[in-house]
């Protein structure tokens, strides 16, 4: 899909855009066999729910980091960490995955945030 204007912009914004990196994935997942898979992100709610408690809690974009069981958390890798841990339906999380692999998680975002912490243009995740 390529997009036109005037500057030649449109174009360049098409060729980086993130649809066009999926068409892509999923080309090269194809010709190897094997399937993209997309998590219905609306019903996981990554960026709401909680593996511990199993609830959903609206926050605001600027609440970021969660308490998780009494560890703070970044709200971006945590998501990522549910996502990661979907289930079968691509719709829930998986609590049984979630809580296998929440040590390991913990110890690496650990390590993240302390290798990212008074780095510059990071700002955003709240580091």
């Amino acid at each position: 899909m390529l997009i036109f204007c005037k500057g030649g912009v449109g174009k360049s914004i098409a060729n980086k855009a993130p649809a066009m990196l999926l068409s892509l994935v999923q080309q090269k997942l194809e010709r190897h066999g094997e399937t993209l898979h997309k998590v219905n992100t609306w019903e996981v709610k990554a960026s709401q729910y909680n593996h511990e408690t199993d609830i959903c809690t609206k926050k605001k974009l600027s609440e970021r980091w969660n308490d998780i069981n009494g560890d703070k958390i970044q709200r971006d890798m945590y998501s990522a960490f549910l996502i990661m841990n979907v289930g079968s339906d691509l719709k829930s999380i998986d609590k049984v995955k979630c809580n296998e692999r929440y040590a390991h998680f913990k110890a690496k975002h650990d390590e993240e945030v302390k290798r990212l912490t008074g780095k510059k243009n990071i700002s955003s995740i709240a580091i």
